[in-house]
Parts: structure tokens; sequence; C-alpha cells
């Protein structure tokens, strides 16, 4: 189900508070009150990027875990001190950072006979793609191919290479599997 842009501004806001007060060695309490469908366990990407557009950082949940709400409250947190590309978010920069939220829909597997079928399946700007062999597994949001003008076969490249495996690594089904998903964007 589609959230509300009042439900997304809302998270956005909630996310921004959760760090601001994790910043300044405090804890956020979850709202009081808020729309109940925040209960509905959601996967979910916080994704920190500078005021000129560079990543700052991003960590998320693929798959349904937790409550919207409380993914949203972790993931905030997480992405601007757990991301192993980057140095620890400061309190300083707080004010230079915008937040974006990806609401994700459940990842779905691909199940193709030939693995030239993948690239008609998978729609820029509208999936995202999660590989996986073994114990690797990448993703990349949907608006990651769309940022970077990628084709489909270089979307399934780079989600290989997050994976941490050949970028053909799409090529053998018996190993690999992809899955897409659909996100839902909400930015500051």
């Amino acid at each position: 189900m589609k959230l509300t842009k009042t439900q997304g501004d809302f998270l956005l806001k909630l996310a921004r508070n959760t760090l601001t007060a994790h910043l300044s060695g405090t804890t956020h309490k979850k709202p009081a009150t808020y729309d109940k469908i925040l209960d509905e366990e959601r996967g979910v990407f916080v994704t920190l990027n500078t005021l000129t557009g560079d990543l700052r950082g991003c960590i998320g949940y693929p798959e349904p875990t937790k409550p919207l709400i409380d993914a949203v409250m972790d993931c905030a947190v997480h992405s601007a001190t757990q991301d192993p590309r980057f140095p620890k978010v400061t309190k300083q920069e707080l004010s230079n950072l915008k937040f974006e939220i990806t609401v994700l829909t459940p990842p779905e597997l691909m199940e193709v006979k030939h693995s030239a079928q993948y690239t008609h399946e998978i729609t820029i700007g509208k999936d995202g793609l999660i590989v996986e062999q073994g114990t690797n597994k990448g993703l990349l949001l949907p608006q990651v191919a769309w940022d970077w003008e990628w084709n489909e076969k270089q979307f399934l490249e780079h989600t290989c290479k997050k994976a941490c495996l050949p970028k053909d690594a799409y090529l053998d089904l018996k190993k690999t599997k992809i899955y897409k998903f659909q996100g839902q964007i909400f930015k500051e």
C-alpha cells in the first residue's frame, strides 16, 4: 500500500529528529500518536545526501522485518553511524544533510529461463535489484540506475559488483538469484 505525502513527510521529520537526538547524546522516542499504517512491517532505506548531492550514508532493511516507523528510526541512526563507506556523521554536519526515505515493496524472485530475459523484466527508475549468490548479497535502490543513467544490463552488472561478485554473475542461473522490488521515495 502506498503512503501519502503527509505520511512520507512525517517519516522524514521523524528520521531527522531521531538522528538529531542521537547526535546530541539522547534518544528520540517514538511519537505517541501517528498513522497506524506506519506499524506495518515494510522494508525501508534511509539515505543521507549532502546539500551538493553527494552520498553521505545509506542503510536499510531490504525485507519487511519490523514496523516501518521503528525501521525508519533505526535506519536514520545507522545510515549516519554504520555505513562502512563513510566516517560517522557529526552533529555539525546535520544542517548540511538532506534525508531521503525509500519504502520498499517485498522483494520478488525473478524467474527466467534464459539470463537474457532479465533485461526485459526490469524497468529502470521503477525497479530496484537484489543479487544473491551463496553468502554474497548486493542491493541497489530503484533510483540508483536512474541517477546514473544505466541501462538494464548495466544495472544488473553494478548490482552484481555491489554483491562482491563478478559483473556477469547474473548469467549463472543455477547459482545466482535476482530479486526485484519497487520503492516509494520521499525527499526533504
